[in-house]
Formats: C-alpha cells, structure tokens, sequence
C-alpha cells in the first residue's frame, strides 16, 4: 500500500494538470452547450418550418451518434481544415474535446429547453400577448425566467454528465484525469487503487457543481416566488407544523 501512495504522491503534479484538463473539456464544453441548447431549443419551437426543421436535423444527429465517433472526427478532420492552429496534439485535443462535448450534449440540452419553453402555462404567453409586448421582449421577459427555473435541474444533470463524459477525450491525448489515472495504474500494477482514486476525484468535481447546480435553482425559484432557501435544498425538507410525529 505505502508503494501506492509514494506513486500517487509522485505523480500529483500530473493529477493537478489532469484536473486542470478536466476542468476546461466541463467549462468550455458546457458554455458551449448551453448556448447550443439555448438557441436550438428555441429555433426548434420557431413558427417557420424551415428553421425548426434544421434545428430537428442537427438535434437528432448529434443525439443519434456517438460521442466517441465525433471526438474521432473532430480531432482527425478539423486539422485538414485548420493546419496551423493544430500543430500542438494537447490544442488539437482540448479544441476537438470542447467542441465534441459541446455539440452531444448541446443536443441534448436542445430538448430540455423546449421542453421546458413548452412548460410555461399558456396563460403565461398569451398574458404577454395582451401586453402588446414584441415577441423577444415575451420570451425574454416573461417565459424564459418561468422556464429557467424548470429547466435548472435538468440541465445540471446534462453538466454533470458532460464532467463525467471528459473521460472519453483521453482517447485523443487529452491528459485528463483519467488518462494520468491509467498511468497510475501502470506504474502501481493495482487497478483498484488506481481507479479508485480517479472516481473520487471525479465524484468532488461533480459534488461542487451539484451544490452549485442547487443554489442556482433555489435563486430561480425565489425570484418567482416559490420556493425555499437554497440551504434547505442540501438537506431534508423540515415537516410542516401540525404534522403527525413518527
């Protein structure tokens, strides 16, 4: 055991830097899915048959394809395109790994947000109808705030999801988490250890975006006016007064 641990110790440094990786595929690839999301679950509702038809298109393929083909394609083929932004393997591989993970899981995204667009009471929409308000101003003003706190949840399982799906760009040299943890395994010969100690890093990532993840949807329930403080989302909900004791 104590060789485990004089292994690990030594190869912390390159567990910072796999973290750091880590850390950049989840933010750059959930910025750009949820911009992806954003603008694709909305297209998808649009009135013009045209657009919403693209936007169905390019849902159902990045949905129906896998995840571990587009990171494939991204880093062989982008090169072709753009030779010189690409000569470094670790740029080529962050690039192709946020825009992989962006693209699948933006898809994904795409119908959690016209899910909940489509959530919003009707009253709601034709409310802002009777306000004379201009079709941005409705959807911006009025039923984005009420769908937001709808789709929080959702989309912070797809963000949790998408850490948990970095581990896929160690295939196309990124030195992730999961990458220094094969090396670990390689080094120590114990499996176990090895892997057991990249679950925990990974489970204290995703633990900190879940706390996030919940205080960002008790802020968007408290500003409608329905819900608790964001302390009470990370522990049992308090029994009602006059409830009967166990």
């Amino acid at each position: 055991m104590s060789d485990n641990i004089d292994a690990l110790i030594a190869l912390w440094p390159r567990f910072l830097d796999g973290i750091v990786a880590t850390l950049q595929l989840t933010i750059g690839g959930s910025a750009l899915a949820f911009v992806l999301a954003a603008g694709l679950g909305i297209i998808a509702r649009h009135p013009n048959v045209v657009a919403r038809g693209a936007a169905r298109v390019f849902i159902e393929f990045f949905r129906g394809t896998s995840l571990l083909v587009q990171l494939f394609w991204l880093f062989y083929v982008l090169p072709l395109f753009f030779p010189d932004l690409f000569v470094n393997r670790e740029v080529a591989g962050l690039v192709a790994g946020i825009v992989g993970l962006g693209l699948n899981y933006g898809a994904y995204g795409a119908e959690v947000v016209r899910g909940a667009l489509n959530s919003v009471p009707r009253g709601q929409w034709e409310a802002s109808v009777a306000l004379s308000l201009s079709p941005r101003r409705r959807l911006f003003r009025i039923v984005w705030p009420q769908a937001w706190a709808i789709m929080l949840p959702s989309l912070s399982n797809l963000g949790i999801m998408l850490l948990k799906g970095t581990a896929v760009a160690s295939v196309i040299y990124m030195q992730d988490i999961t990458f220094v943890g094969g090396v670990l395994r390689q080094r120590t010969n114990d499996t176990f250890f090895s892997y057991g100690v990249t679950m925990v890093m990974y489970f204290l990532i995703a633990y900190v975006l879940v706390l996030v993840a919940n205080w960002g949807e008790a802020r968007a329930k408290q500003r409608l006016g329905t819900a608790q403080p964001a302390r009470s989302l990370l522990r049992p909900r308090a029994a009602k007064a006059g409830a009967v004791s166990a």
